[in-house]
């Protein structure tokens, strides 16, 4: 989609169209990038509830024209109580129930943080007015859709006796049905206590102690001293720098250290064509390359041996660009990393922009909702392990590892873009794709996202870590992968496996253009 300039304030893109809605209106209201974006992160926490919750970590980038962007990182540690002895017995962590429960929700901090750089901007938007869509739907409903529906069945053997899930999701035992109205007024009256006191409130107020009390009750190992001690922090994002100019993401315990090294390792290998072998083999073994080096040293900061950015030099990735075989694929797999989320972007009519991934982990994360406050709460603990010779060893306090990686890129001719997707595993894949079928080769935006995408690895639950292809790519192309060495699978042609993306483009003209991904059920709003 393109939007001219005059009279622009902007455009919202959303995996939920009520999100980028909600986004739009504070936009047309006068307010800035950063207002509309936790207008839309409030919406898309209630009414895409399968993907999505305050009870969640997220991260952000954020930029004004004339500055370099800053990174929001507000992702919670793991409970005090959290350590090998309370999970003995178990040779990993439960993926679901109060024991999956252990990390605190730095959602509501990433709100709080980024509302104090929109207050350098000068933004005065009252919270109130910023949550009300939020608030509006979790109270009156919203119809269930398609998405929601699907993974309520097919996680319902696993989740439908996990504390204040079945109360809050199901209706008589079962999955609610499409187009139904959905409720949730318990989480209404949060969000609107939320509204009425500060967000600071969740962590050293009422609604805290009342999240801390309820997971206590239940067995999870975070306490009250752990939600009032946790705050968001702004920090400097990672960059690299490619011919086409920087792009920006955020540094660990996310995987954005792995989303920068494929589009530097491709940059350097010259494909001279888009969506045929050369292509999808490149970004596959750059790929390889970033999961590599992700897999042995990206951690929460605080227990880090060496320094992610000391990956992103010419150096450093012409030497792992030295390693991808041109025709030959590499050995594969190693490890890898699941995860569901949402991405959402803003760029309002000042140039400012905001890149947001907002997750719970697995879908319906731990499948606990606190009873008294309406929070479905996150898992995103479940990725530490129990073995002590492991990377992301199980501490107390320690932030667990993170799929989340929102981006941002300066491009050379003066273009603004944020970007990004949903998908565990695949969202530095889906990332590198987005961004070279566009930006290096050209494509328009929403063809970029699009096109047949793939995924190397598991998403979504999955187990195999093969190569995934859309059965829409060229016979050949998938022919030719096979014989170069790539486990190849093909699968449905707009499967839910490759995610939901999304991207704003901002040229220097003002005009707009944005993208949301058929996967999903997002739009581009604006205005």
């Amino acid at each position: 989609m393109l939007h001219t300039p005059r009279g622009t304030r902007g455009a919202v893109v959303a995996p939920h169209n009520l999100a980028a809605q909600a986004g739009l209106a504070v936009l047309r209201e006068g307010g800035n990038a950063i207002e509309a974006m936790v207008a839309a992160a409030g919406t898309v926490a209630v009414v895409y509830p399968h993907m999505n919750s305050i009870g969640g970590d997220n991260f952000w980038l954020i930029a004004e024209p004339g500055r370099g962007p800053v990174a929001i990182m507000a992702c919670g540690g793991a409970g005090e109580r959290a350590t090998a002895e309370f999970y003995r017995g178990h040779a990993s962590i439960p993926p679901r129930g109060p024991l999956a429960a252990n990390t605190v929700a730095g959602a509501i901090s990433g709100w709080e943080g980024a509302l104090a750089v929109s207050r350098r901007w000068g933004g005065r938007l009252p919270l109130g007015r910023i949550l009300a869509d939020a608030i509006e739907y979790a109270r009156n409903g919203v119809p269930v859709t398609v998405s929601q529906h699907k993974n309520t069945a097919a996680k319902l053997a696993e989740l439908k006796d996990v504390p204040g899930y079945a109360a809050q999701f199901l209706v008589n035992g079962e999955p609610p049905a499409v187009g139904s109205l959905f409720r949730q007024p318990t989480l209404a009256a949060t969000l609107e206590r939320l509204a009425a006191v500060g967000l600071d409130d969740f962590y050293r107020g009422e609604i805290g102690d009342a999240n801390a009390a309820e997971l206590s009750r239940l067995g999870s190992p975070v306490t009250a001293a752990d939600v009032q001690a946790h705050r968001g922090i702004e920090t400097a994002p990672l960059s690299v720098g490619l011919r086409c100019g920087t792009v920006y993401n955020v540094p660990p315990p996310t995987q954005g250290l792995a989303s920068l090294i494929i589009l530097g390792v491709f940059d350097r290998l010259g494909c001279a064509e888009v969506d045929g072998f050369s292509f999808v083999h490149g970004l596959v073994e750059s790929t390889k390359q970033a999961f590599l080096v992700r897999d042995r040293i990206v951690t929460d900061p605080a227990y880090a041996k060496e320094d992610p950015a000391s990956y992103l030099t010419d150096a450093a990735l012409a030497k792992m660009a030295g390693q991808v075989a041109p025709g030959v694929a590499m050995p594969w797999p190693v490890p890898s990393h699941g995860g569901d989320t949402v991405w959402l972007g803003v760029i309002d009519g000042q140039g400012r922009a905001v890149s947001l991934i907002q997750s719970i982990y697995w879908e319906f994360g731990s499948g606990v909702v606190l009873a008294n406050t309406g929070v479905l709460w996150q898992n995103r603990g479940v990725s530490f392990s129990l073995s002590e010779n492991a990377l992301n060893v199980l501490r107390p306090g320690r932030k667990p590892f993170h799929t989340l990686n929102p981006a941002m890129a300066r491009l050379a001719d003066g273009r603004l873009m944020v970007y990004g997707t949903m998908g565990g595993e695949g969202q530095p894949q889906t990332q590198a794709a987005v961004f070279a079928r566009h930006v290096l080769y050209g494509q328009e935006l929403q063809a970029a996202v699009t096109a047949p995408r793939w995924l190397l690895g598991r998403t979504w639950g999955a187990t195999s870590t093969n190569l995934k292809l859309e059965s829409r790519f060229d016979p050949s192309v998938i022919e030719a992968l096979r014989r170069a060495g790539h486990d190849v699978e093909v699968v449905a042609p707009f499967t839910d496996l490759m995610g939901h993306a999304g991207g704003i483009l901002r040229h220097p003209s003002g005009v707009l253009e944005g993208a949301a991904d058929p996967r999903g059920d997002g739009l581009v709003a604006a205005f």
